[in-house]
């Protein structure tokens, strides 16, 4: 039951975010469970790894290496999912600080 509603919290994320940045699009609403699906699935299964193999990356540059990261997830599943796009840097780097945000927030709220 937490995974669908971290699933959908994304997806909703997603669709706000569209909403509120020009530069990020979802074109049918149901869109957005798309990517909110990928964004949880690059959350949980991909992005552990990666952050694994970059540490050393990650201490050298203290930490800012992970919003790169962050940036690159958020802009992937737009890559993947016709429909959901995301035009610039900016708006794939402000994408993924509110998600990481909402994610942080979920897994405070419901208690990880």
């Amino acid at each position: 039951m937490k995974t669908i509603l971290h699933w959908l919290v994304l997806s909703g994320t997603v669709y706000v975010i569209a909403m509120v940045f020009p530069q990020v699009s979802v074109s049918p609403w149901w869109v957005a469970l798309l990517a909110g699906g990928l964004l949880f699935f690059i959350n949980v299964i991909i992005k552990p790894i990666i952050k694994i193999l970059t540490l050393p990356i990650n201490l050298i540059t203290f930490g800012l290496f992970s919003f790169a990261l962050n940036a690159f997830f958020f802009w992937l599943p737009s890559q993947f999912i016709d429909g959901f796009n995301v035009t610039t840097i900016k708006a794939a780097i402000i994408g993924a600080i509110i998600v990481s945000v909402v994610n942080w927030l979920f897994d405070n709220l419901t208690g990880k």
